[in-house]
């Protein structure tokens, strides 16, 4: 069941923001989200992102749909050194949303995983920047870091519950290109297991609800 949006679970553990960063985290936020319910702009409350203007660079790893090469393990050494940095703009406007002027040197796209923040629960690749900066640190093996960012939010852990096997196989690949044939074998098992579930179920004759009587 998708869970009710109410900013009282974007606001959870707003004093408890004691976590061990282990290499810088930013954003850029462009402004096109509900402040009460941007993921991105609580992590700045609390401390746990640096806003960057907008025309900023970043020498890090950078999670923006205009990346070509995805995530892995392999970018662990870059972020660790350089930090992680997501875009904060809403997936509705990203046509007019000037994200080339950004220029990373290491954009990255996130593989398959699904959304379970309440905007978009259940899609998939629809991440939130709190979920898309967990899978990042996840991925290149920070996975405590990361599940003490999703700790903020009072849903963050139905993104760990949806996403475990699959974030796990991806922590478990050397590099890009293992990253995407992991995703494309898992989708392909997913459609397999979809198709047999629809071939499983019965099919009834038509009733006849017409009756007479002589």
């Amino acid at each position: 069941m998708e869970p009710n949006i109410n900013e009282t679970a974007l606001e959870s553990s707003e004093s408890d923001n004691e976590i061990d960063q282990q290499f810088p985290v930013a954003m850029w936020d462009f402004n096109q989200c509900d402040p009460k319910k941007c993921s991105g702009r609580k992590l700045s409350r609390l401390g746990l992102v640096k806003s960057l203007k907008l025309k900023q660079r970043f020498p890090g790893v950078v999670l923006t749909p205009t990346a070509v090469k995805c995530l892995s393990p392999d970018d662990k050494e870059v972020m660790s050194s350089k930090g992680l940095a997501v875009v904060d703009c809403s997936w509705a406007r990203i046509d007019e949303t000037p994200l080339s002027s950004l220029r990373p040197k290491y954009g990255r796209l996130l593989p398959f995983l699904v959304a379970a923040n309440p905007i978009n629960y259940g899609k998939p690749c629809q991440l939130s920047c709190v979920e898309a900066l967990a899978a990042a640190m996840y991925i290149a093996g920070y996975a405590d870091m990361a599940k003490k960012y999703l700790s903020k939010f009072t849903w963050g852990h139905s993104f760990y519950d949806l996403n475990n096997e699959l974030l796990d196989s991806y922590a478990n690949c050397k590099n890009s290109q293992e990253i995407i044939l992991t995703q494309e074998n898992y989708i392909k098992k997913e459609q397999q297991k979809q198709k047999d579930d629809r071939n499983a179920q019965p099919d009834f004759p038509p009733s006849d609800d017409s009756s007479s009587e002589d």
